[in-house]
Parts: structure tokens; sequence; C-alpha cells
């Protein structure tokens, strides 16, 4: 059940014509009031023919006219709104349910308290199956404003509380670190110009896209503008930018002027504070495009730096930080992932979003190595390869299970649902990422021979998870990468048992797949010839004692070759 509080100004004549209209589309059947602050003697337009809304509305009003005309000035803000909505999936409530939970809200809210004769009037309307809306005056019988600070937390508590009872769907308990929802004015607006997003929902997508793109907030301004969106700054004397808001191109008011929104009011992770304090420990970068030699690395690097998230979140703060940098390369990646993968990468980072932000406060400066790597991948010129992609996208599965399973266990239950959302768009866009990679790897499959020695590599390596591995239809491919890797000098049975330390395996849908990324990750360099190591350490360190020999007198310089003679004689 979901009870949302709108202040809606000063025309309660207006919202009850809305309550008691036909609605936008003909929804409002039977409107009629299921409770009040005095049910005797207070007219319902909707049951009585001879009521009228003029005279609700006057009777609603009452303390609110006496109070203007004893103090002189008008109360300008005093009407309360609160629709009540019942989930799909609940049953039918009758009229008589209804008026009890409209009862529990507004005294829940501090509308009207509990044995309370001198509080606020107050109706509760139903013109459909499934909600109510209650509409009160907030002047009180004895001319004082009710206390409703804090009334939505009080409202949401006591709607858990009616769930329980009534035998309702069970919503989880806010935290006051939710996004606003969009009002009905902005859905309906956005429905008539043919937008597919709010213009709150629209502006938190491409300021949430521009993060990654940026080192400090004059560049994250920068970064909005140029991206189309309308921006709106505070300055102070010294021209230090202390505030900002941002709008969507065509959203104006009925004056034809641009609606700006601030960025706290649009999330509460994205003021200018809050973001401030996320790019500080960012560095500028004056080459972006600049990478290193192999073209896929930045993506490596990313995969790397999810490598140890798992073993980070034994702080809270830290671990808050480095769970909003992951919904940081979440976004990066959807931006510049191939085209195939883009949609479920995007979904997933929405619904992430929501797991960026709770009570506990990021020590942003830990999430240093996520955030590198969310904008290098974000800078590259160049797109992954297969082995790369399908290693980070299954990284970034299982860094979003960590944070799930962390979110959970700090009892954060939004946090945990929106993390779980995520991760059922990630496993789909890592499926896809891998599958050209495992038709590459089971067209090549290695001799039998080869594949039963690598099989008891892996009974050796992960006795607990050998069965299923084996019995993966992707062991084929995994055994073509195992002897890949051992061709590159590396230890099959090693590498097996790093990439399941990695990765726990008894959640893997696919624990085969899960080692394959994993081992082609880790695997992708050829292994380091030891003795050669050792024998070129041994050279180095017998030329460095010479020259320091030949330096304190102890040696005669070395002879000049007849090659180097020559080449100064020509000089």
């Amino acid at each position: 059940m979901i009870a949302a509080i709108k202040p809606t100004g000063a025309n309660t004549r207006g919202l009850l014509a809305y309550l008691y209209g036909p609605g936008d589309h003909d929804e409002h059947l039977d409107p009629h009031i299921v409770a009040g602050f005095a049910m005797l003697g207070m007219p319902d337009p909707g049951r009585d023919e001879n009521a009228t809304l003029t005279e609700l509305a006057r009777h609603l009003d009452a303390p609110v006219r006496l109070r203007n005309g004893e103090f002189g000035k008008p109360v300008a803000d005093h009407v309360w709104h609160c629709p009540v909505r019942a989930a799909p999936e609940d049953r039918y409530l009758s009229d008589a349910e209804w008026g009890e939970i409209a009862q529990r809200i507004v005294q829940a809210a501090g509308i009207a308290p509990a044995g309370d004769d001198l509080g606020c009037r107050w109706i509760a309307v139903r013109h459909a199956d499934d909600h109510i809306h209650i509409l009160a005056t907030t002047v009180r019988e004895d001319g004082r404003r009710p206390k409703l600070h804090g009334s939505g937390v009080r409202v949401g508590d006591a709607c858990r509380e009616i769930e329980k009872e009534y035998g309702l769907r069970q919503l989880k308990k806010g935290d006051g670190t939710g996004s606003r929802r969009p009002t009905q004015a902005e859905m309906h607006k956005a429905e008539r110009l043919g937008w597919q997003q709010p213009s709150p929902e629209w502006l938190q997508d491409r300021i949430r896209a521009a993060i990654p793109h940026v080192t400090n907030a004059e560049e994250f301004i920068a970064y909005l503008q140029a991206s189309g969106v309308e921006v709106q700054v505070r300055r102070g004397p010294s021209g230090d930018l202390l505030g900002y808001a941002a709008g969507r191109p065509g959203d104006v008011n009925e004056a034809g002027e641009q609606i700006y929104h601030p960025g706290s009011k649009i999330s509460p992770d994205l003021s200018l504070p809050k973001i401030k304090a996320r790019l500080k420990s960012s560095r500028p970068e004056e080459h972006p495009t600049a990478r290193r030699n192999h073209p896929s690395s930045p993506w490596h690097q990313a995969a790397d730096a999810l490598d140890t998230l798992h073993t980070d979140l034994a702080d809270d703060a830290h671990a808050q930080a480095r769970i909003t940098a992951l919904g940081e390369l979440l976004e990066a990646t959807a931006q510049s992932a191939p085209a195939h993968l883009q949609a479920e990468l995007h979904a997933a980072s929405k619904a992430f979003a929501r797991a960026q932000r709770s009570q506990i406060r990021a020590e942003d400066r830990a999430a240093h190595a996520l955030r590198s790597a969310a904008r290098d991948i974000v800078h590259t010129a160049t797109g992954p390869d297969g082995s790369a992609l399908a290693a980070l996208a299954a990284a970034l599965v299982w860094a979003t299970i960590v944070a799930a399973r962390w979110h959970e266990a700090k009892n954060h239950a939004h946090q945990a649902d929106a993390a779980r959302q995520a991760v059922q768009h990630l496993q789909t866009a890592a499926d896809r990422a891998l599958a050209p990679t495992l038709a590459e790897l089971t067209a090549r499959p290695p001799r039998n021979q080869a594949r039963r020695v690598l099989a008891s590599d892996v009974r050796a390596a992960v006795p607990d998870h050998a069965e299923r591995i084996l019995t993966d239809p992707a062991w084929p491919a995994l055994a073509t990468v195992l002897a890949d890797a051992e061709a590159r000098g590396h230890q099959p049975h090693q590498l097996l048992k790093e990439a399941a330390a990695q990765r726990e395996l008894t959640t893997a849908r696919q624990p085969a797949r899960v080692l394959i990324t994993r081992i082609q990750h880790t695997g992708r360099n050829p292994a380091p010839n030891r003795r050669a190591e050792a024998a070129r350490r041994r050279s180095t360190l017998a030329g460095s004692i010479r020259v320091r020999q030949t330096h304190d007198g102890q040696l005669p310089p070395t002879a000049t070759t007849p090659t180097e003679q020559q080449r100064r004689q020509r000089r």
C-alpha cells in the first residue's frame, strides 16, 4: 500500500472538482466519501443530489476562514492531499475498510491525532476499487497549524502495519534515500508531449550518465550543458560553484519559462555537495584517448578493479563507496558496450541506481580504482574484444551479487532488491557477451586424452563442484581455455583454484562459464619463465657489481670492441 502526501496549495474546491469529476480518462467511477472528520451532517455530492462541491469546500475550509479573519494574514498552503493505493494483487477492500485505513493515516500524519477533537477537517473520497484520496485542510479547529514534520515517515510506518493486519502485499520500509516519484501532473505532461519519461526521470538518467566522464564539478556542469541539459547554477561572491538545478528542454510552465529541478530533488545523491565528494579523488586527465597499447586494456583494467570488491566490504563507509562507484562503472559500461548489449546494461544501471545510496555515508576516496576504470572505459576510442567484454560482464554480475548480499546483511531492503534486479539484467548481458567466445572455443576442443587429463585437474582443484563443471554444456569450451592457458605456460590446476577463489561457485548457474571468463582474464598473458627470469637477474646483478668496481678503481675499464673503435673513427 502506497500513500503519497502531496501539498497542493489553497484551492480546496479545485481538488474536490478533480476527485468528484470523471478523471482524465473517465476512470473515476461512483466517487463518494468513505470517512471524514464528522460524517454526520457533512455534505457528500456523491450520495446527495442536493449537495454541491462548493458547499463541501466551505465546510472543510471553515477553520481556515476563521483563522484568516482573526489574524489577517491568509494561509496560502492549507490543502493537504494524500492518495492511498493498494497493490494490484491485493484483495478487494470495502468502504468500511477503506474508511478505517483513512482514519489511521490521518492519525499517523498528525492531521487528526487520536483523541484530539480539535484536529483538522478531512475527508476520504473513493472513486475506484483500489484507492482513495484523503483531502484535509491544515488549520485545526483551535486555529493552530498541525505538526506535520516527518509525516511521510509516520504514514509509511502506518501503511506497513495496515498491510500486515489486512493481509495485503507487504512493502519494504522506506529509509529516506529513495528518489522522488514523478507527480501526476508530470506524468500527464510527459504523456501529452509524447515523452517516454517524466522530466525528473529523464534528468536523473542524464546526470548519472555524465558522472563517469568528469573529474570535478565545473566539468560536470559543462558536460551537462554540452549534452543538451538546461542548467542553472548558483555561485558565491568568489565565483565558486555552490549549487545547480537542471531542466529538460521544452519543459516550460504556463508562462513559457524553463522549469528547473534542483539536483537534490531529482535524487538525494545528485546534490552538488555529494557529486563533489564523489569526484574529489579524481585526477584531471590531459590525454583521455592515449591508452595503453592493447585496445581492450581499459576493459581488463575494470575487471581487475572488481576482483577485490568482495574482500573490501568489511568497513561500511568503504563498502558503500565501492558500491556507489560500481554503479558508475555499470553506467560507463552500458555507454561503451556493443549495441546488442546496451539495452540490458542500461536496464541494469538504472535498476542499480537505488542500490548506490543508503544511510551509510561513503568514504569516496576508497573507490578511486573503480572510478578510474569507469573513466577509462568511457574515454577509450576502441571497443573490447570478445574475451575482455565477457570477463567484465561476468565480473559485474559477481560484484552486483556481492553488493546485494552486503545490503541484505545491513537490512537495506530497497537497495538489496535493486541490486537483485540489476543482476538479472547483467546475467542476460553476460550470456550474450560470452556466446561468440563459447562458439569459437567449442569448435576447437583439445584431444580426448588431453581432456581427460584436464578433467582430472578439475576434480583435484575444485572437488566440491567438479561434477557440475564437467556436466555443464560449456565444459568442452572450458577444456579449450585450459589447454590454451597451458600452452602459454600456465598450470591448469593452479588457474582453476585461483578462479574458484575469486568467485564462489555454489550459486553459479553455470560454473563452467564462470571459470571460462575468469581463466581467460587471469591467464591471458604468457606465464613467466622462472629460469629465464633468474638468469636475467643474475646477469643484471653481475653487471652492476662490475660497474661499481670499475668506478672505484678496482678493475680496469673494459676494452672497447673493434666495432665500436671503427664507429668512432668514422665519426
